[in-house]
């Protein structure tokens, strides 16, 4: 990996603290390790853009559509069945979608992390 480039300043919607996570997560890598884990992470990724697009759709037509796509299947039966908590849920989801993605891409880059440092 080209230590001059940071690759991932292309990934959409980044911000410096996830910025920062991922470097300090790749600290210990090798440049193969760095590659597999950028490939690993960016392809499970969710950009903030893509949480408030679900979040929307969430409070819109699909309670809960949200909590599915970030894994907490649990929540989005609840969402579903209560209608997002009595769209109080599906609000406060909409105003925290930074955060939602973030939770998200940190859990995604751990298990990068373990996928890349078991490759080599």
């Amino acid at each position: 990996m080209d230590m001059n480039q940071n690759p991932y300043m292309s990934l959409s919607g980044i911000s410096s603290e996830e910025l920062a996570l991922l470097q300090q997560a790749t600290a210990g890598l090798n440049d193969e390790q760095k590659k597999y884990f950028y490939m690993v992470y960016s392809g499970k990724r969710k950009s903030p853009q893509d949480m408030l697009i679900f979040c929307i759709i969430g409070l819109c037509l699909v309670p809960g559509l949200q909590r599915f796509i970030t894994g907490q299947i649990g929540m989005g039966i609840l969402y579903l069945f209560t209608a997002g908590l009595c769209f109080i849920g599906s609000i406060v989801d909409l105003v925290n979608h930074k955060k939602l993605a973030l939770e998200y891409n940190q859990k995604q880059a751990f298990n990068s992390y373990n996928i890349a440092k078991m490759s080599s």
